[in-house]
């Protein structure tokens, strides 16, 4: 339009189209000038825009986009465009960015605020109308809190406003319980919070637009330090009472439940160091380990960059960083490093390589390990303290002066009492995490315990124990193909169907025969594992999932026997040996009975039913409920998920599940991605989702809200983990609920973690009263012992360094028990890959789809499944790396044959780290050129 010449009439099409849009900008383009807004109608508008910058936090975590955007419509305050806008982001990206959309299109309408307020209510969100307005009946006629603002000019107004938001809300936590706090309000990446950054008087000029929104990027300039209001950095009382001792420069472990504000202690520590060191002109960098990759970005976002982005450079860095600059130039660079502790410990051992490679601790003033009861034995934190203390011995030896050393501050919610059974080895135990993190001491809330106890609510916990099915068609019929299995090989074992010492039996059995180069031992006790693993899930879950699991095992052993090879797109038969024809035989021809059991109702876990009762109950006693299931496996957690998605009365009362698993490829079942973990905490926080079913990733540490139900699913770990858990039960009137089997053992499990909780709380309390002088003793006694564990373990390194030469062994498929290769045609990509890239060895294999595994982020990515061309064994993978096509073997699919006298000729290995022989790296030119000639 600017640039076009202008045709006669333009400025009144533009003024008619901003009218028709409900825009109020169309008061300034009026060709009559008309109707200019008042002074005070724009201050009126001006303080709505400052009230909605204050509780933006607010709003974008609670508000339910869509419900207010239709009430919104119905007032008039929105069109048919605006609301199509808010659904794409909703549908898109997610509530939050709804949230955003909405409010950009708002602010900019004639006359929102009065409408907007009244939509809210109409949306069930009065307590956020009372925050912007004050209660119902008590605005005036522009919807603005008569009470408040009563006297006092606009700007005035605006200010008493802010002031008692900040007054109020300032004093959040970590996970804080309190969703109103200012901290929270500002604890948004600055793209998001541009109107944060926008003066109403000078968007008022600019034809009155207003931007909520800056884009949709999530990149945070960390350069940018003004872009939005420095919120407020306080402590509560209890927080203070715990953060004092490092606040003078000591080591100290800050144990607090969770809920009550760790991580914003942490930060408050932070920066008070950094401040300190910047008065005495000393240099001063942070640097923040986490034990999990989405913390990173949690610690970063919610925490650390809101609170300290106005004074110190921020940044963070994870293995799911796409960084172009390396870790030293990074640390460089900032004041406040948030990372998993596995990079730093990466760019410490670099550093003993080449210094420019890597970093060392002495460019650190202050280390803040969260999660820090994890410090202990062969952890990567135990990693990184160890060589801390080496350094602070050595400093001692080589100055007679005091060197400053870095400041260690670990956060915790339970330090455990390390499987201890009487109250003396509790004790050690907690001493020994104090000398591991160098504790001066261990801080817990004495003072002010009544504060904290107001702040962390403790749950109702009661048990739910479903009686032993009486009767169980479906676990009787697996029970009697397994005594046959058991006969046809003469197993006798002397441990029950479907227990865990059953399980333990049927491994070693498998790994005895593979050794012994007895096929049909190994493939019957593989089998039986399969059908004890049925067992397991039918005690668990429903009879459907035991039946799902044993069908997909026996279609992929059929699938082996007629395979086709991919790159030749031909099929290969394969021999079918008379224990293979047996045990397949054995399911197919009680399938059939098998799926008909597994769908009769009467005979339904009694779990489940107590499971649904259970979530019925609490899903119709409160308004918004939300809660999470914990579970032992990703299996159960997804079978779980389908079973509630399948039972319509759970729809009927709201409930909307999602599970939540680990990203690890250690399990059959298929992982989560870092990304889907974080989208589905996205949407329970946001209430598109009110009910996960989890395994122990969500336990500790990753940010998810409030719940009012926690369930413990027939899991019993630890007092750590059951602590954690419980912390997630932290809304008003939350309920703790275990649900176990009568005879399962989970009740006296526990209770056991239970006593073990007091025993932890005696223990921490009888260390922080310990005579000083005792303390200090025990601590350099226990360093000294890690000391000449460390010596130890570089023995036994430096012994299994001396390997043996690769030649000496052989690898036999484990199932049919041919030679495949020699030792000397593997080679190792990356310290880690083990590749066999000899042209006679592609003639022992065949390639087909891989099911289990996805592509990995990394320079290589994985094609295919490698298995034996004569038995349809599973050797391991394609992958790709740097151009070439290789086989990535598994050696826990071999049988690895030694051919020295010392060493005994047949092994089992679940890692290649364990076996003796010293492989060469992958030599990529010799390898290319004994390839293609092209």
């Amino acid at each position: 339009l600017e640039e076009q010449p202008r045709p006669p009439g333009l400025c009144q099409e533009f003024y008619d189209a901003l009218v028709r849009g409900g825009f109020q900008a169309a008061a300034y383009v009026d060709p009559t000038l008309a109707g200019l807004p008042s002074p005070s109608l724009e201050a009126v508008h001006e303080m709505g825009a400052q009230l909605l910058r204050i509780v933006l936090g607010r709003l974008v975590e609670d508000l339910r986009a869509l419900q207010v955007a239709e009430r919104c419509h119905a007032q008039g305050l929105l069109k048919g465009e605006d609301m199509e806008r808010v659904r794409a982001q909703y549908n898109l990206y997610g509530n939050q960015q709804a949230v955003r959309e909405l409010l950009d299109r708002i602010v900019v309408k004639r006359a929102w605020f009065s409408p907007f307020l009244v939509a809210l209510r109409e949306a069930h969100h009065e307590d956020i109308a009372d925050e912007l307005s004050g209660p119902e009946n008590e605005c005036n006629e522009n919807g603005v809190s008569a009470g408040e603002t009563e006297g006092l000019p606009a700007s005035a107004a605006v200010e008493e406003s802010k002031k008692g938001t900040v007054t109020e809300h300032s004093l959040a936590g970590e996970e804080n319980t309190s969703e109103e706090s200012f901290g929270e309000a500002s604890a948004v990446s600055e793209s998001d919070v541009s109107l944060l950054d926008v003066s109403v008087g000078d968007a008022n000029e600019s034809l009155g637009q207003v931007s909520l929104i800056g884009g949709d990027s999530d990149d945070v300039d960390d350069g940018d330090k003004g872009s939005s209001p420095e919120p407020d950095l306080s402590l509560r009382d209890y927080q203070m009472e715990v953060a004092k001792p490092a606040l003078e420069g000591k080591n100290i472990i800050i144990c607090l439940p969770t809920g009550s504000g760790k991580t914003r202690v942490a930060v408050y520590i932070a920066k008070h160091h950094l401040d300190k060191k910047r008065e005495e002109g000393k240099p001063g960098k942070v640097i923040v380990l986490v034990n999990k990759v989405p913390l990173v970005e949690q610690h970063f976002r919610k925490e650390f960059h809101p609170y300290l982005k106005h004074h110190y450079q921020v940044t963070r860095l994870s293995g799911e960083s796409q960084l172009k600059i390396s870790f030293p130039t990074l640390v460089q660079g900032h004041d406040v490093i948030i990372c998993t502790a596995q990079i730093l410990e990466n760019a410490l051992l670099n550093a003993d390589r080449d210094p420019e490679e890597g970093v060392r601790l002495a460019e650190f003033s202050l280390l803040v390990i969260d999660e820090c009861h994890h410090t202990h034995k062969e952890g990567v934190y135990n990693n990184i303290m160890r060589r801390y203390l080496k350094e602070k011995r050595e400093n001692r030896k080589q100055s007679k002066s005091w060197i400053p050393q870095l400041q260690i501050v670990g956060l915790t919610a339970s330090p455990g009492v390390g499987g201890a059974k009487n109250p003396s080895k509790a004790e050690e135990h907690i001493l020994k995490i104090c000398a591991n993190l160098d504790a001066d001491r261990i801080m817990t809330v004495k003072e002010h315990a009544e504060q904290l106890s107001q702040q962390v609510k403790e749950p109702y916990k009661k048990f739910e124990i479903a009686d032993d099915k009486q009767k169980d068609p479906f676990r009787e019929k697996l029970e009697s193909i397994m005594t046959k299995i058991q006969a046809y090989c003469k197993f006798n074992p002397n441990c029950e169907f479907g227990s865990q010492t059953y399980e333990q039996w049927v491994v070693q059995e498998e790994k005895k025969a593979a050794k012994e180069e007895n096929r049909k031992e190994r493939v019957c006790a593989e089998h039986l594992k399969k059908y004890n693993d049925a067992l397991q899930i039918n005690d668990t879950i429903r009879m459907i999932d035991a039946y799902n699991h044993l069908k997909s095992f026996y279609q992929e052993e059929r699938n082996k026997k007629r395979t086709v090879n991919e790159e030749k797109d031909e099929p290969l038969a394969q021999k079918q040996e008379e224990t293979d024809t047996f045990l397949i035989s054995l399911f197919y021809d009680r399938e059939k009975e098998l799926k008909e059991l597994a769908t009769k109702e009467q005979y339904e876990n009694e779990k489940l039913t107590k499971l649904r009762t259970t979530l019925m109950v609490e899903f119709t006693k409160t308004f918004e409920p939300r809660g999470i299931i914990f579970t032992k496996t990703r299996q159960s957690a997804y079978a779980l998920y389908q079973w509630i998605n399948e039972n319509p009365k759970f729809e009927e009362v709201g409930v909307k599940a999602h599970y939540l698993i680990g990203a690890g490829h250690n399990s059959e079942f298929k992982p989560m991605t870092q990304n889907e973990q974080k989208e589905v905490i996205e949407r329970f926080r946001t209430g598109r989702v009110n009910l996960l079913i989890a395994t122990t990733v969500a336990e500790e540490g990753l940010d998810i809200k409030e719940c009012n139900i926690v369930i413990r699913y027939g899991l019993v770990t630890n007092e750590i983990a059951m602590m954690q858990a419980r912390g997630r039960a932290r809304a008003e009137e939350s309920t703790y609920v275990l649900v176990a089997s009568d005879g399962s053992g989970a009740v006296e499990r526990e209770n056991v973690n239970i006593f073990r909780e007091k025993m932890m709380y005696k223990a921490i309390r009888r260390v922080q009263e310990m005579p000083r002088e005792e303390y200090l003793h025990k601590i350099e006694g226990f360093q000294l012992q890690s000391k000449m564990e460390v010596k130890m373990k570089a023995k036994k390194q430096q012994r299994k360094m001396c390997k043996k030469n690769p030649s000496l062994i052989k690898f036999l498929c484990k199932n049919c028990h041919k030679v495949v290769c020699s030792g000397e045609d593997i080679q190792v990509i990356e310290k880690m890959h083990h590749v066999n890239a000899k042209k006679v060895f592609e003639e022992l294999y065949i390639v087909r789809e891989n099911r289990t595994l996805q592509a990995k982020e990394a320079d290589y990515q994985i094609n295919g499944e490698i298995i034996c061309r004569d038995c349809g064994q599973a050797w391991g993978t394609m992958m790709v790396h740097q151009g070439l096509d290789l086989p990535c073997l598994k050696i826990k699919n071999f049988v690895v044959v030694f051919n020295d006298k010392k060493t005994v000729p047949n092994q089992i290995f679940k890692r290649w780290g364990e076996l003796p022989i010293l492989f060469p790296d992958f030599d990529y030119t010799e390898h290319f050129g004994s390839s293609d000639e092209d």
